[in-house]
């Protein structure tokens, strides 16, 4: 009856306004003063492995009109005053309409907050006073005892104490965490759960009343200590009535925190179920926008939960209403850079960015390769989410695991980068965007399966398609309509070959750009290659990067053919792709040559390249008629170019394009074709 009297006075103070602390952070500031005051004189582990983090630089409120520092000396100085005489339980009453305003977790955190920066105040003085004058001068005015040894028994059951508060005050903060909109009303498990963690509150508040009060004791034992210094280590009665005062709460609380982290953890269950369920559901649902999907994905009860990468402004999912949103999803330490890069430059440096920049946006969500994260996992996600242009999930620990299954099962996520991409109504229109976007960049755009599928239409294996985007040199020189020609290999007697027939044709006349781009495996020898033609200007040189940014657009193109259920005998770009990523496995170099004008390119490979460009002057009087594809093929395979084309072909035509240069060679006979130019409505 007591008990219950008790509670309702308690919820007659809880008058909480919206705002919010970051009370996990708090927590864990607590915990590194505790574990650098423990370690004093207890000599112990107690709050390592648990609490202690070093790297606390904010801790996060919202909505509250008073800064947090200001709302702890206002507790610090209630419990000083409380720490008298008197009613405990009106005391504390009194301490709980301070913080009326505050949810539960934060009411809790303050309050221990409060406590332990009095108690870090007490052992940095006590660290200082030898060696520091101020310190010392300030020791001795608030007669603070110079022997502690007596109180050493004191001290540890306080820890202990402290200790066990926070693992109670980190059950609340879980429940607070939980997205309890998902609970139906009347849920007992819940209404259990609720009593249970206000109880919790009361004895955290009594328990830090009595922690306080015994620190400003250690003033008042100061003579008595300073009388026993010469004396065989004794503990006072006092001592010990206090150890046993502290110790009883202490077993007080575990029994609370085993009750109440099994409640919490059955309403975890209990809300992940749900949510599952409610996931799968609105996956059918039709809606009005984005906002009910994602905020079923990122919860923001307590906090803000996405963040501007690139000016490290805190936002919400409402940021992202009416846009399409591309969830990148991945490990934390998300891709090798070369991928990072190419992404980047594909979504933020394409000519179209400007202008598609506020319609779509990309959050990346980072999911731990197990249910908890480890510290590698974690400074590589901080040092991540500080460089990318991206949004991202600030605070990826906290995310749900039904919204971690739904991904793994509902999106076929296996821990290699996806990128799912919504439509502005949050339903799923494309369940890998990746590759498109490293192939087309901003150009994809809304990034749907059906808008891959409609750029693969028609699309030949042209130079445009190969080096599009790679480098503003390659992307001048093919919108000019350039002879382009890309060879590779890591035999260097072949590419010295090769260097020595395309010197001597450029020395006859004929235009042509060789770039050289190793083999999609980037050995040493590739790089040893690399280096030497740039030194001697035997070919127009890229960069290392740009390089690997070639073969990984190669790699996405032929996946995203692959997921298009194409293969390489019913689809030539498909074939041709998988010839030039196959090429680490032979010795033989290869080239392609093209140009802009043209609707395809020719591939040649081993000493068949070194041939037809040895005997130029027996087909470059065919480059007129055939064009610089047609020639060498003519003469590489004259029987396949004689008599005439049956075949037709429709090739779309962009607004102001140029039409192809020479003449097109026939994919299926290789025969010369004639053009014809139709109109359609």
């Amino acid at each position: 009856m007591q008990h219950d009297i008790l509670i309702k006075k308690l919820l007659l103070t809880h008058d909480p306004d919206g705002r919010r602390l970051d009370s996990e952070t708090m927590l864990l500031a607590v915990g590194n003063i505790m574990f650098h005051a423990s370690t004093i004189i207890v000599a112990s582990n107690l709050y390592s492995a648990s609490f202690q983090k070093n790297d606390i630089t904010e801790i996060e409120t919202l909505g509250c009109s008073e800064p947090v520092g200001f709302i702890i000396t206002k507790i610090c100085k209630k419990l000083c005053k409380c720490s008298g005489e008197g009613d405990i339980n009106s005391r504390i009453m009194s301490l709980f309409d301070l913080i009326g305003k505050y949810s539960w977790d934060a009411k809790v955190v303050l309050v221990l907050a409060a406590f332990a920066v009095r108690y870090g105040e007490f052992w940095q003085l006590r660290q200082l006073h030898r060696g520091n004058t101020l310190a010392g001068l300030i020791s001795s005015i608030r007669q603070l005892p110079y022997n502690l040894k007596p109180l050493k028994l004191q001290i540890k059951a306080l820890s202990l104490l402290v200790k066990t508060m926070m693992d109670v005050a980190m059950c609340i903060i879980k429940f607070e965490y939980l997205p309890l909109q998902h609970v139906e009303p009347g849920n007992n498990i819940f209404i259990v759960t609720k009593s249970q963690i206000y109880e919790a509150a009361y004895w955290i508040t009594r328990s830090s009343l009595a922690c306080f009060s015994q620190v400003m004791d250690f003033t008042a034992k100061k003579r008595n200590m300073s009388k026993c210094m010469l004396l065989p280590l004794r503990f006072s009665d006092s001592t010990i009535i206090a150890t046993w005062e502290l110790s009883s709460l202490a077993y007080r609380l575990s029994d609370i925190c085993s009750n109440l982290g099994r409640q919490v953890h059955l309403c975890h269950e209990e809300i992940e179920r749900n949510l599952y369920d409610r996931l799968l559901d609105l996956a059918h649902e039709e809606h009005i926008d984005n906002q009910k999907i994602l905020t079923l994905f990122f919860p923001s009860k307590n906090y803000l939960p996405l963040k501007d990468c690139s000016t490290e402004v805190k936002v919400g999912v409402s940021e992202l209403k009416n846009k399409i949103v591309l969830l990148l999803i991945s490990k934390p330490q998300l891709l090798n850079p070369v991928d990072i890069f190419l992404l980047v430059q594909q979504t933020c440096d394409h000519p179209l960015s400007e202008r598609l920049r506020e319609s779509y946006k990309i959050v990346w969500i980072p999911l731990a390769s197990s249910d908890s994260w480890t510290d590698a996992e974690e400074s590589s996600f901080n040092f991540l989410s500080d460089s990318l242009p991206w949004h991202a999930v600030r605070k990826p620990r906290l995310l749900s695991s039904a919204v971690v299954k739904h991904i793994r099962e509902q999106w076929n996520y296996k821990d290699e980068p996806i990128m799912v991409a919504l439509d502005s109504k949050g339903k799923v229109t494309n369940h890998n965007a990746l590759d498109m976007i490293k192939i087309w960049g901003a150009q994809a755009y809304p990034f749907s399966a059906s808008k891959e599928e409609e750029l693969w239409q028609d699309q030949n294996l042209t130079m445009q398609l190969l080096l599009d985007d790679i480098n503003p040199l390659l992307a001048y020189w093919v919108e000019q309509g350039k002879n382009i020609c890309l060879y590779g290999s890591e035999n260097l007697d072949w590419v010295q070959q090769f260097n020595d027939e395309t010197t001597e044709l450029k020395r006859a006349g004929l235009q042509l750009e060789t770039i050289y781009v190793g083999l999609s495996h980037l050995g040493e020898r590739v790089k040893q290659i690399m280096a030497r033609s740039g030194e001697t200007s035997l070919s127009d040189p890229l960069s290392l990067t740009n390089v690997q940014f070639f073969w990984l657009r190669l790699e996405s193109m032929r996946r995203s053919k692959l997921r298009l259920g194409k293969t390489p005998s019913s689809d030539h770009v498909l074939a041709e792709l998988s010839a030039l990523l196959d090429m680490d496995d032979r010795e033989e170099g290869w080239a392609v040559i093209g140009s802009r004008g043209s609707t395809e390119v020719i591939r040649h490979q081993g000493m068949q390249v070194v041939e037809f460009l040895r005997n130029y002057s027996e087909w470059k009087e065919n480059i007129t008629e055939f064009g610089l594809l047609g020639a060498p093929r003519n003469f590489l395979e004259p029987d396949s170019v004689a008599g005439s084309c049956t075949h037709s072909y429709f090739v779309p035509s962009r607004e102001n394009e140029r039409l192809s240069q020479g003449t097109l060679i026939c994919q299926a006979c290789k025969r010369p074709m004639k053009k014809f130019v139709v109109y359609q409505p």
